[in-house]
């Protein structure tokens, strides 16, 4: 064997190590075995404590149990009930034969009054009796109590039961010396010295009994005196030429004094199973040295063989190869090494098949993912292309999926899943589709693949797929009616790659859902669209973040005596590179995607501030703020509202919330319970642009509106057609029968305004009067605000109108 072999190597080195250890160890083992054996003797004394104590309590029950049978014997309570001196003999020689039977060494009857009325022994301890009198209230409510007593420096546990016949006529009160008999049973238990001690309130230390020899527990007594008030319970000491470990466990304290019982445990014994051991480890070193040396060069040799065979296998499996089993068959190490690396093997070629199958199928249906649709789209565009085929793919997503999930739980939602899973794949069969790939997308996405078909048959399996998702679907007792909206692009028409195919059909299925039109083919219109509104949510959120956003208002005339007595607040939005954005290009958007929530609450934070701003200059005005559809299903609206005028310290009167006719009607029943808890808080209720909706009248007269908006275009050409005029006129009569304010917007001329105010309207608004300002303009604009003539103003149109007043 040469020396730079590696079988040389691995038995020099391997004896080398076992010396090292060796020795090392035989040097620690000295020092453990002394630290092993304190260790074991602490443990053992603290587990010592324990028992002890268990001791006590054991001894402790069992007394307190032959306390009860006197307690309870109907002679012995017939007696105490009688109270008669006749019967104090029987109580007596009760309390003597009961006593003696358990082996107490005191009994006494303790009265109604708390006294001593009869006793084994004319002693009282004036100690013990206080004892007795605190116990008294603690035994009558625990059907009996235990203590510890210290008479004469000697331990007692005490005993105290009620006497009831019913009520409490006494107690019976046993004393029971606490010395070498369980010092003894706690040394039969453990093998541990017990010594039982106690300590006057002078600080002198006295040994009651002892487990130890009468000298030794003398010397321990002496130590104890010596030791002083030192800290800590556990200690080592000398003791009749022996080194014990000693650990002191109070058991009980009467006045100053203490009782105490120190367990023992002597260390020579303890380490003496250790130093067996020691010489023992010093015989088999030797010998494992001689015979790791021999084993040593024989091992090296079985492992070096082996190794260059296991490094080409790993080399195998470096790249990929998983196939062949290991040939090394060996039981040793090596051959252990041999089978771990053919079950590794085994276990990354089961690993891969299983993270191909999670990274191409969907857990939850069993249908392909993604990312194997994507795979079989991208083969039927690669054969398409040279067949020169169409292939088709439809996308659709679930509608009130969500709402379903928050509602019946995800659990629910994942058995839906399924279900809707398999419906779809039945359809398919129904209707022949073998070449066809149904596949889950995620969440609650699904795509249907058509290779070699046409838009038609796109088309109309697409219908057949909404028509089967209308069908409610059963589950767990619930039924849930739950649609889909649908895209549809396809190769070559709309794109040439599987990435962009499935886009498309991803933003024609969210153009179908926006327009609620079930299915729709892709159009690059709507990908445009798409990215531009991506681009404007993106915007619209910097601008408040931004402060771009700028509130600005139109005032609102009273037309019968030309008083400004509110204003409508109107956002505006001063875009840093597009310049001022009109609302019409974004608040649509804002309603669309949800975000019209923020601008209403902008608003209504500026309109509060404005209207607190006015009210320090003296000006009073109601402030108009429209609602959208999602700010009425907001249940939480009311209290935001709330929160803004508590901080700004403004009225809920100095607010005109306007809310359209469609926006009510899309779900009435939400609408009118936020509107209902608006109104409440006094906050005035306008229905805006009225007359352009289809509501029920029956409906709206229930709703707590306090004003009606008539749309500017009935407005606009009233004075010169009679029709708009006849729906103005008749607008304004249904308001006021039913108790409403009237407001007219898109009042452009001094015609329509007198003829407005001859009909009766209660407020005006328009460019006549003013166009949307900034609202920090407001101020001085009604200072200047001058109404105009009514004389003149309703002269000319007597004159130049064909439209009748009334």
């Amino acid at each position: 064997m040469r020396f730079r072999s590696l079988e040389s190597r691995i038995a020099t080195l391997f004896l080398l190590l076992l010396i090292a250890v060796q020795v090392t160890g035989l040097l620690l083992i000295q020092r453990g075995i002394e630290n092993n054996a304190r260790n074991a003797v602490t443990a053992e004394l603290i587990n010592g404590s324990k028992v002890f104590s268990r001791v006590l309590e054991q001894n402790a029950e069992t007394l307190r149990f032959g306390a009860r049978l006197l307690a309870r014997d109907t002679a012995f309570v017939a007696a105490i009930g009688n109270n008669e001196e006749d019967d104090r003999e029987t109580i007596e020689s009760a309390l003597a034969n009961h006593g003696g039977r358990i082996k107490a060494s005191l009994t006494m009857l303790v009265n109604a009054e708390g006294q001593i009325s009869a006793s084994t022994s004319p002693y009282r301890p004036p100690g013990l009796v206080n004892l007795i009198k605190g116990m008294l209230e603690r035994a009558e409510r625990a059907d009996g109590a235990s203590g510890i007593a210290i008479i004469e420096q000697r331990p007692y546990q005490v005993v105290v039961m009620p006497v009831k016949a019913p009520v409490t006529i006494g107690w019976v009160v046993m004393t029971f010396p606490i010395d070498k008999q369980q010092a003894g049973v706690m040394h039969e238990i453990s093998a541990l010295q017990a010594t039982i001690m106690t300590r006057n309130a002078a600080g002198n230390w006295l040994s009651v009994d002892s487990t130890l020899p009468r000298l030794a527990a003398g010397s321990l007594a002496a130590q104890m005196q010596a030791r002083g008030k030192e800290a800590g319970n556990s200690f080592e000491m000398e003791i009749g030429g022996a080194s014990y470990s000693l650990r002191e466990m109070e058991i009980g304290t009467d006045g100053g004094q203490r009782a105490v019982v120190v367990l023992g445990r002597s260390l020579d014994e303890a380490t003496a199973e250790y130093a067996r051991l020691e010489r023992w480890l010093l015989a088999l070193t030797a010998l494992g040295i001689i015979v790791s040396g021999v084993a040593a060069a024989l091992t090296a040799k079985r492992i070096a063989q082996p190794l260059s065979q296991l490094a080409r296998t790993a080399k195998r499996l470096e790249r990929g190869d998983y196939k062949g089993r290991i040939a090394v068959e060996r039981r040793d190490e090596v051959g252990a090494l041999a089978q771990a690396l053919d079950s590794m093997r085994d276990g990354i070629a089961r690993r891969e098949q299983e993270i191909r199958r999670l990274a191409y199928w969907d857990t939850l249906t069993s249908l392909p993912n993604r990312a194997q649709f994507l795979l079989h789209l991208n083969e039927s565009l690669a054969q398409a292309a040279t067949l020169g085929n169409q292939v088709w793919v439809l996308m659709m997503d679930l509608d009130r999926f969500k709402h379903v999930n928050d509602v019946l739980g995800h659990q629910f939602g994942d058995a839906l899943l399924r279900q809707v899973a398999e419906r779809l794949l039945a359809l398919m069969v129904q209707r022949g589709q073998s070449s066809a790939q149904l596949a889950r997308l995620g969440g609650d996405e699904f795509a249907i693949l058509l290779p070699g078909a046409d838009l038609d048959h796109a088309i109309g399996l697409a219908a057949a797929v909404l028509q089967a998702l209308e069908t409610p679907l059963s589950l767990d007792e619930q039924t849930v009616d739950i649609g889909a909206g649908l895209g549809i692009a396809g190769y070559p028409e709309h794109g040439q790659d599987g990435e962009s195919l499935l886009s498309m059909a991803e933003v024609a299925m969210y153009t179908a859902k926006q327009r609620r039109d079930g299915a729709v083919v892709y159009d690059a219109v709507f990908d445009q669209s798409s990215a531009k509104s991506l681009s404007l949510l993106t915007e619209l959120r910097n601008a408040v973040e931004r402060d771009e956003l700028r509130l600005f208002v139109q005032p609102k005339i009273t037309l019968a005596s030309g008083v400004v007595s509110g204003a409508e607040a109107l956002v505006r939005w001063a875009h840093p590179e597009r310049g001022n954005v009109f609302p019409d290009q974004f608040i649509p958007f804002a309603e669309q995607t949800g975000f019209i929530r923020v601008l209403t609450r902008w608003v209504l934070e500026q309109s509060a501030m404005l209207s607190r701003q006015l009210a320090q200059r003296g000006v009073h005005l109601k402030i108009s703020v429209n609602l959208s559809t999602r700010d009425l299903m907001d249940q939480d609206l009311p209290g935001k509202f709330a929160e803004i005028l508590h901080r700004h310290q403004v009225s809920p009167g100095a607010f005109c919330l306007e809310i359209t006719e469609s926006a009510i009607m899309d779900d009435p029943v939400r609408a009118q319970h936020t509107l209902e808890r608006l109104h409440a808080m006094g906050a005035d209720l306008s229905i805006d642009d009225f007359g352009t909706g289809y509501s029920s009248l029956a409906y709206l007269k229930r709703l707590p509106v306090d004003e009606l908006k008539i749309d500017k275009s009935f407005v606009l050409n009233m004075e010169q057609d009679v029709g708009d005029a006849k729906i103005v006129r008749s607008t304004i009569d249904l308001g006021h029968n039913m108790g409403l304010r009237v407001v007219a917007e898109g009042l452009e001329s001094e015609a329509v305004w007198a003829l407005l105010k001859r009909m009766g309207c209660d407020q005006g608004q328009g460019y006549f009067m003013s166009r949307p300002i900034p609202a920090t303009e407001l101020g001085d604009w009604i200072g200047r605000w001058r109404a105009p003539d009514s004389a003149a103003a309703a002269s000319r149109v007597e004159e130049n109108s064909t439209v009748p007043a009334k």
